[in-house]
């Protein structure tokens, strides 16, 4: 059972004691990532991520990744377009080690000049290996195309230019505006001790001061067209989708389930159709991004050049066929056992329980049990899941993106409309 604290600054502290097991995973959760940023600023979320590994007042950058791995543990972070996370496993027994290294490089970093020079050259070279993986590249391609100028369209990682021009001052007021008691949650999950956990983090945390100033995020609009870019690639890279939902919408269940339907797994329409019956890609799937005020559903699909506007076709005709001919029970029944056992199972990785409880309570303000999800999600209709279908696939809510060696152009109304729509 998860517990929850909320010390006097406003720092939340969520924990979930597991037992029977002999790992414990601590996180630290900032809601601070790209779409706080500006064009100035651009990845600057990123590149505070990758600078508090390099080094405190106590402690080299090597000797924070060696206290953890001398005793078989490990320490990572990653930053999305919403929140900023910072991470260590353990074995139970060495939990304070990582919470002691965790506030001493978020609390003591140096942000040596050198050292951010060299980290912002890494970052480049990250940028340009990023750019050289073209079915990585596709989905931010899409969105910048979908979301336009929005701070959610842009990357995550920044650009060589934007990178370059972030400076120590701009990294300081940002985590002065950012980095604040109560817009960061501690999630801790294993075999652990809440008590414990909060006595130890009121000793590092509860002194520290600052509140965030809320600033309204800006409603995203969508754009929907066709835009094809063309690159010299074994493969075309397609994106294909329409806006989607936010985190907190009443129908978010439904549309678990409906992405599931069509791309969440090997048995899905779109996997089955297009890779086992065709022969035409070896990946494709279906996703669902969700953010504070808004989400894009997006199918993604690798074929070759010449089976381009194939499988530009038959996505097109499933997408189709579910709008005009439904889901039945059945296929409705077994989607829900599979994201049930899909997402249970997930719950045995004590990594995951910290995630869900660190997310939950920073994007919602409350933790959502699994035990919710399998609740909520086993309450879906097939007539819910078909009111979801016809709201999300009209014809022109729909964008494509596609990146490869493209000789012939096509819109994706045109299309649409040729399979039905």
């Amino acid at each position: 059972m998860w517990k929850k604290t909320t010390l006097e600054n406003g720092l939340r502290i969520v924990t979930e004691e597991v037992p029977y097991v002999h790992s414990a995973v601590v996180g630290i959760w900032v809601k601070a990532g790209s779409r706080n940023e500006n064009d100035k600023n651009h990845g600057i979320s990123h590149l505070i991520e990758h600078l508090l590994f390099k080094g405190t007042e106590k402690r080299t950058a090597k000797q924070i990744a060696q206290e953890l791995e001398t005793v078989g543990g490990s320490i990572n972070a990653f930053t999305t377009k919403e929140y900023t996370c910072y991470y260590a496993k353990v074995l139970d027994e060495h939990i304070d080690l990582a919470v002691d290294i965790l506030a001493d490089m978020f609390f003591n970093s140096l942000f040596d000049e050198q050292e951010i020079a060299k980290e912002k050259n890494v970052i480049i070279e990250e940028i340009k290996m990023y750019e050289d993986s073209p079915d990585e590249l596709i989905h931010d391609l899409f969105a910048q195309t979908v979301l336009r100028n929005h701070p959610l369209g842009r990357t995550i990682i920044g650009t060589k230019e934007s990178v370059n021009s972030i400076t120590l001052s701009d990294i300081l007021s940002y985590m002065n505006e950012n980095y604040t008691p109560n817009n960061t949650v501690i999630a801790a999950a294993g075999n652990i001790s809440h008590e414990r956990i909060v006595d130890k983090l009121i000793k590092l945390f509860g002194s520290w001061t600052g509140n965030l100033v809320e600033t309204p995020y800006l409603q995203p609009d969508h754009n929907s067209e066709t835009v094809l870019i063309k690159k010299d690639t074994e493969q075309v890279q397609i994106c294909l989708g329409v806006p989607g939902l936010p985190r907190d919408n009443d129908d978010t269940y439904t549309l678990y389930v409906l992405n599931n339907i069509l791309g969440g797994g090997l048995s899905s329409r779109l996997f089955q159709e297009i890779r086992e019956n065709q022969g035409l890609a070896y990946s494709i799937y279906s996703y669902h991004s969700s953010y504070n005020d808004g989400g894009l559903f997006t199918i993604y699909a690798g074929t070759s050049p010449e089976k381009f506007e194939e499988v530009v076709e038959l996505v097109a005709k499933e997408l189709y066929k579910c709008n005009k001919f439904g889901i039945g029970q059945e296929e409705l029944e077994r989607t829900k056992t599979q994201i049930k056992g899909n997402l249970l199972l997930s719950m045995e990785s004590i990594s995951n329980r910290m995630s869900r409880l660190g997310r939950t309570e920073l994007c919602y303000g409350r933790i959502i049990p699994a035990e919710e999800i399998v609740e909520k999600t086993s309450k879906v209709t097939v007539s819910q899941v078909m009111d979801l279908v016809e709201n999300l696939f009209r014809k022109d809510k729909f964008t494509l993106t596609a990146l490869g060696p493209i000789t012939k152009s096509l819109i994706i109304q045109d299309v649409l409309q040729a399979v039905g729509f």
